[in-house]
């Protein structure tokens, strides 16, 4: 395809600036920055080379030749949000501090709601990401494992992560769009599934419902549970 590169390239690879001439005027950071700034408070649909550049206050052409595609903004956007991971020293208790890690995750998806469209496992190699691997690296030390394994360890735990928060979203995104209440939504609800089971068609589902709580649970307990029964998979 017309200007794109024969072969893949990785942004972080090269020079901040090709070519000769003056200093450049801008960092990577710079660019990532100004471009969460617009996912941020635009969504990552608003986010192009044009809006960014005119955030910087430059040409858009000037901006190729710091970040040559559009995917290597995304990959610099990735990087730059990962790096408000605050990652302490291991304490010993890996699942404690793979789960404190988790709980970091959730909030930086939270403070960045465009994130998970734009993650790959192809942006693990950035500066803050590879910081982020290594320490979690460092707290899974004390598990019994093959680093392989340590590193599925990871990579499940930020999919348990991500599933549950793209949830939230679509939770919060169907209250914004109807006009009842979720306390309405719920009773409705149980009561058709009350008459469901009542038909004597789904016995098991019946004895389920029995004994669970009529009221939903905390999300930050469900949370919790499900990071905790995905780390307890591994020791």
């Amino acid at each position: 395809m017309a200007g794109r590169a024969a072969v893949p390239e990785v942004i972080w690879a090269r020079p901040e600036r090709t070519g000769r001439g003056p200093r450049p005027a801008y960092r990577r950071a710079d660019i990532a920055a100004a471009a969460v700034r617009l996912a941020d408070a635009h969504g990552v649909d608003a986010v192009s080379m044009r809006r960014v550049a005119a955030e910087l206050g430059c040409g858009t052409m000037s901006l190729y030749n710091y970040v040559p595609r559009k995917e290597d903004l995304y990959e610099l956007m990735v990087d730059e949000v990962s790096g408000e991971y605050e990652l302490p020293e291991p304490t010993g208790d890996w699942r404690g501090d793979m789960l404190a890690t988790a709980r970091q995750t959730r909030a930086i998806m939270h403070r960045h709601p465009w994130l998970h469209r734009v993650m790959t496992t192809l942006y693990a190699t950035g500066p803050n990401a590879l910081r982020y691997l290594e320490a979690c690296l460092g707290y899974l030390e004390p598990l019994d494992a093959p680093p392989g394994t340590k590193m599925e360890c990871v990579g499940m735990v930020n999919g348990t992560v991500m599933i549950f928060v793209v949830n939230e979203f679509a939770m919060a995104d169907r209250a914004r769009a109807v006009p009842w209440t979720a306390e309405q939504e719920t009773a409705v609800r149980g009561a058709y599934l009350g008459s469901q089971l009542a038909t004597g068609r789904y016995p098991r589902l019946a004895a389920l419902y029995a004994t669970a709580p009529e009221a939903p649970e905390d999300p930050d307990v469900l949370f919790e549970r499900a990071v905790s029964r995905v780390l307890d998979g591994f020791g």
